[in-house]
């Protein structure tokens, strides 16, 4: 499914027009985003739970020339899904 999809069916369900479901998206999307940026956790209870993590420096080796290189410290989006999401796809 990709985010047309995902607005379609939020039109479907919702009863709303495709413009105002893409709008809903789309806010809810960079709702997310801005959280996170700012170091938030987001807790979606029955969906699931997005939040930052940081990843260590570490050392990786090049698989076509197997040199060692040196892979930077970064930060990673985490997603953890909650127990109806889970147990909604079991």
């Amino acid at each position: 499914m990709n985010k047309t999809d995902l607005t379609n069916a939020i039109a479907a369900k919702a009863g709303l027009t495709k413009a105002d479901s893409k709008k809903a998206l789309e806010a809810t999307l960079e709702a997310i985003a801005d959280a996170l940026k700012a170091g938030d956790k987001i807790s979606l209870i029955g969906f699931g739970t997005f939040a930052i993590a940081k990843r260590d420096a570490r050392q990786g080796i090049n698989p076509r020339t197997k040199e060692v290189i040196k892979i930077a410290a970064k930060k990673q989006v985490k997603f953890k899904a909650g127990a109806e999401l889970d147990a909604a796809i079991q």
